[in-house]
C-alpha cells in the first residue's frame, strides 16, 4: 500500500527557511519521479518541483527557481523540499506526489511577518 506522509511545515517570517519531508512507504522513491505541489487558498494546485527517477535530474517552477531544492534520500525512502528566501506568496499547503497519482495529506506553510 502506497503511503506518503509530509511534515516540516509551519509559520516562518519572510526571508526564512523551511525543509519539508515526504516519507514514503509501499514503494521505493528511487524508482519513480517524485513531485512537490502546492495549493494556495482560492488557487489551483501547482507543480513546484520534480526529481527524476534516474540520476538526480530536477525541474522547478519559475517562481521558486534558485530558492527551492528538491532532493531524495533513498536509504530513508524520503524526499525533501528545502525552501529558502521564503516569500508571503509561498504560503500554501504543500503536497508530495508519487507516480502522478498518489498524494500525501499535505503540510501547511505560512510565510508572514
Amino acid at each position: 500500500q502506497v503511503q506518503l506522509a509530509e511534515s516540516g511545515g509551519g509559520l516562518v517570517h519572510p526571508g526564512g527557511s523551511l525543509r519539508l519531508s515526504c516519507a514514503a512507504s509501499g514503494f521505493s522513491v528511487s524508482a519513480y519521479s517524485m513531485r512537490w505541489y502546492r495549493q494556495a487558498p482560492g488557487k489551483e494546485r501547482e507543480l513546484v518541483a520534480r526529481i527524476n527517477s534516474v540520476g538526480v535530474g530536477t525541474n522547478y517552477a519559475d517562481s521558486v527557481k534558485g530558492r527551492f531544492t528538491i532532493s531524495r534520500d533513498n536509504a530513508k525512502n524520503t524526499v525533501y523540499l528545502q525552501m529558502n528566501s521564503l516569500k508571503p506568496e509561498d504560503t500554501a499547503v504543500y503536497f508530495c506526489n508519487a507516480m502522478e497519482k498518489y498524494w500525501g495529506q499535505g503540510t501547511q506553510v505560512t510565510v508572514s511577518s
